[in-house]
């Protein structure tokens, strides 16, 4: 097994902790905004109680410390409807109601604001924007959607799309028979015959992620390459299998390494028909999904 193959074993990436630049975070002022309604006690209360104290909980898939935490917790909130649209936000009230400070308010704000959750203006205040302005391809809003009750509707979302991308991804991707490229896609499929044959999951998962991520970032497609993100993200909120990649069967191995050697012997046809066959829909499996995932 090669060095890549084994550093994948046994370690995950890490992510961009998204914090302000300078100057950024009196975008959020605290104190009364004239005109702006506070949020009333049943909004907060309606909560789960633990959200309370950041402290006690993980931090949140992209982020770290309590901003990650907060910015996970509040973009919930939005994402689930308790939070709906053009709802003032004042972050006074959510530092007093999740224990943080003030910087931490005005940092996780900018970070949902830049995902088209909330918008801040002067003499209006922060506000909940509706889901028509919301940037449905960042991988965090496609995590909050699929475990809350647009849960279907992102699920089937999210195949549709991969439906449209992948095996064009993976035809576009035999044009460009890079040694290194071929080689780290056979390690991810190692990888992941090890992994099945070790009953680990986790690791099965991780290497197919970083599989179908590789793929469509040697597409040659600079368009289809920003799409990465959310492939990944789609495998990792499926929940039970939907499609012959979200389970680790002998088939779905089978279909992996024939892409693998599509790619190598440049044939791009046939690399496009093995990812259809891995994508291919299993109807007799019912679309539940678990719940959120540790971080």
């Amino acid at each position: 097994m090669s060095t890549l193959a084994h550093t994948m074993m046994t370690t995950a990436r890490t992510a961009d902790s998204g914090l302000a630049g300078p100057g950024e975070l009196d975008r959020y002022p605290y104190g009364e905004v004239p005109g702006v309604d506070r949020l009333s006690a049943s909004v907060w209360d309606g909560t789960d109680p633990e959200l309370g104290r950041m402290g006690r909980r993980t931090a949140g898939s992209r982020g770290r410390g309590l901003h990650g935490q907060l910015v996970q917790q509040l973009g919930q909130m939005i994402v689930s409807g308790d939070l709906g649209a053009d709802r003032p936000l004042v972050p006074e009230e959510i530092g007093q109601r999740f224990e943080v400070s003030r910087t931490v308010v005005r940092e996780s704000l900018r970070v949902l604001e830049a995902k088209g959750l909330v918008s801040a203006r002067p003499n209006v205040g922060t506000r909940v924007r509706p889901v028509s302005d919301w940037n449905l391809l960042d991988p965090d809003i496609i995590e909050w959607r699929a475990f809350g009750p647009q849960r279907d509707d992102q699920r089937r979302e999210l195949s549709e799309l991969r439906w449209t991308i992948e095996p064009l991804a993976a035809r576009l991707a035999a044009g460009h028979g890079r040694e290194e490229v071929q080689q780290r896609l056979g390690d991810m499929v190692e990888i992941m015959v090890h992994a099945m044959g070790q009953g680990d999951a986790l690791t099965f998962s991780r290497a197919d992620a970083e599989f179908h991520s590789l793929l469509i970032q040697v597409s040659g497609n600079r368009m289809l390459e920003h799409l990465s993100g959310i492939v990944s993200a789609a495998l990792q909120v499926s929940g039970n299998p939907v499609t012959g990649c979200d389970r680790p069967t002998e088939a779905s191995l089978g279909h992996h390494a024939r892409i693998v050697d599509a790619l190598a012997a440049g044939d791009g046809s046939g690399a496009e028909a093995a990812m259809r066959q891995l994508l291919t829909v299993h109807p007799e499996v019912e679309r539940v999904v678990p719940a959120p995932r540790e971080h």
